[in-house]
């Protein structure tokens, strides 16, 4: 097996020179040769020329852009070939290859391995591996009703059980989840350890882990005991918080009063009103022209008192 070599980008423009260099003339200036197969083509999207490759002494490769809907980054290659002491090129192979940068598909992966979490929906089918690591051989059963009920209720009855990998692995999931390292624990009054809302797990993971059931908080989730957040049952608000609390008020509602007018007494003036036009002198209202009322003494154009009989 021949060496392999690896060239920087930083070495590749001296590299390319330097492989153009021992190409063959009569390949290196085949250019429009090359060009005018990719035309031939009728692909079209023949962008600059990008170099030559030599592949050995009888064959070179020429590059060219591929400026195709879709294909950012990809290449034109040519390859063109020269019998020994020829200076005739025929035309070997057209192809288009991914660039450095061309935009390729990823890896093909087998089903089973592009399952994440959160894809298995309703009616949806997923049976472990058979090599699974998670799971190992479960209690099986003797045939004893009363030593098989007893496995069951200590959770022995099943075919299948968690490997200790297994155990691990959800553990580390939760703890990267709901751990005390994430912010809201940090910021927490206390853990759930300590929480009414806390209920522990099971068996050996009982020490660490437990689910909440806070529906405010982590409902539902398998939290570790030194997670915290604040919706904790020890929680107690700050003095003074809060708005006061003030009586309900209904401005619908509309209150009638009944109000009496008051009897006007007997010594009020009745028809005090004026006509409009009308002048009232010294308090007496003038009515006709001169007509004095309640007790008022007439008086002639001087001002003088009428001699009455």
């Amino acid at each position: 097996m021949g060496a392999v070599s690896a060239v920087s980008s930083a070495d590749a423009p001296s590299a390319e020179r330097s492989a153009a260099a021992a190409v063959r003339p009569v390949l290196a200036d085949a250019v429009d040769v090359a060009r005018a197969a990719l035309d031939e083509l009728g692909e079209g999207g023949i962008g600059a020329h990008l170099g030559v490759t030599g592949e050995n002494d009888c064959a070179a490769t020429h590059r060219f852009v591929a400026d195709l809907p879709g294909y950012r980054g990809w290449q034109w290659a040519v390859v063109v070939a020269a019998a020994p002491e020829s200076d005739h090129v025929t035309v070997s192979e057209l192809v288009l290859l991914p660039g450095p940068d061309a935009l390729i598909a990823p890896e093909w992966l087998p089903w089973n391995e592009r399952i994440r979490p959160g894809d298995l929906g309703p009616g949806d089918l997923l049976a472990p591996t058979a090599d699974d690591p998670r799971l190992v051989p479960g209690y099986i059963e003797s045939g004893d009703p009363e030593v098989d009920d007893t496995a069951l209720e200590i959770g022995l009855g099943r075919r299948q059980v968690m490997s200790l990998e297994g155990r691990l692995d959800a553990a580390q999931r939760w703890f990267e989840g709901y751990g005390p390292d994430s912010e809201m624990a940090k910021a927490a009054p206390s853990t759930c350890l300590l929480c009414g809302f806390y209920l522990p797990l099971a068996g050996s993971l009982h020490a660490a882990f437990g689910v909440c059931g806070n529906e405010y908080a982590a409902d539902g989730h398998v939290v570790h005991s030194q997670y915290g957040c604040g919706a904790h049952s020890d929680t107690t608000l700050p003095t003074g918080a809060g708005s006061p609390r003030f009586e309900a008020y209904d401005d619908a509602a509309v209150e009638i009063v009944p109000i009496t007018r008051p009897e006007p007494r007997d010594d009020e003036t009745v028809g005090s009103e004026q006509p409009s036009g009308a002048t009232a002198t010294d308090g007496a209202a003038a009515t006709d022209g001169a007509a004095a009322t309640d007790g008022a003494a007439a008086t002639d154009d001087a001002g003088r008192p009428e001699q009455t009989d």
